[in-house]
C-alpha cells in the first residue's frame, strides 16, 4: 500500500547534495534535474535515481531537461518510471506525468490529461497556485490557465509540480493537495523535499 510520497523538483544538477532523504513509499521528481540540458547531466541524474532505495520512483521532464525532449528512456530499473504524457498505476494509485518545455508546451497535451488520475505530476504549476514570483517588486504568476481548467475537470487528489522556485510549499484547496517541490534556492542551496501523505 502506498501511504507516503517524497516529492522533489528543480534540483538542477545538485541532486547528489541531497543526503539522508526521509523514507517514503514513492519518490517523485517533477523535472529540471538538469541545468544545461546535457546528456551527461541526465545520465548522472538517472544513475542517482536508480540507486535510491525507494520502492517506486517516478519522474517527468522540465524545461531544462532538453536532451530528453521526445526521447525514449530505456534501461531503467523496473521500479523506476519515466512519465511523459502517460500514466502508471502502482499499488492502486494512478500517477500521470506531464513534461514541460518552454518551446512547445501544447494546450492539447494538457487537455488530454485523463480522468481517474490520483497524482498528477507536471513541471508547470496551474495558474494561481504556488506559481507566484516577483519582478521588480511586482507579483507575476507563471502557472498555466489551461492546466488550471483541466484540473477542474479531472480533479486529481494531488498535483505535484515545480518550475517556479519562489512558490515552494504545499497548499490544500478544493479537496486536493498541491505541492511545489522546487528545491534549488538562489545561491545554490537546496530546500528539503516535501513528504506528502496520501
Amino acid at each position: 500500500m502506498i501511504n507516503t510520497l517524497l516529492f522533489l523538483s528543480d534540483t538542477h544538477g545538485f541532486h547528489r547534495r541531497l543526503r539522508h532523504l526521509p523514507e517514503a513509499d514513492v519518490l517523485v521528481h517533477g523535472g529540471d534535474f538538469c541545468m544545461n540540458g546535457t546528456e551527461d547531466e541526465a545520465l548522472d541524474f538517472l544513475n542517482w535515481l536508480c540507486d535510491l532505495p525507494y520502492r517506486h520512483k517516478l519522474f517527468t521532464l522540465g524545461n531544462h531537461d532538453t536532451c530528453l525532449h521526445g526521447a525514449r528512456v530505456d534501461g531503467l530499473d523496473a521500479n523506476c518510471h519515466f512519465l511523459a504524457h502517460e500514466a502508471v498505476t502502482l499499488e492502486g494509485v494512478t500517477f500521470y506525468g506531464l513534461p514541460f518545455f518552454i518551446e512547445g508546451f501544447e494546450d492539447r497535451r494538457v487537455k488530454a490529461i485523463p480522468s481517474g488520475v490520483d497524482v498528477l505530476v507536471s513541471h508547470q504549476p496551474p495558474f494561481g497556485v504556488l506559481d507566484e514570483d516577483r519582478i521588480e517588486g511586482m507579483p507575476v504568476h507563471y502557472g498555466s490557465e489551461v492546466l488550471q481548467e483541466q484540473l477542474r475537470a479531472t480533479k486529481p487528489r494531488f498535483h505535484l509540480f515545480g518550475h517556479v522556485h519562489a512558490g515552494y510549499g504545499t497548499l490544500r484547496r478544493g479537496g486536493a493537495t498541491f505541492a511545489n517541490g522546487a528545491l534549488l534556492r538562489e545561491g545554490g542551496s537546496l530546500r528539503p523535499p516535501l513528504l506528502l501523505h496520501l
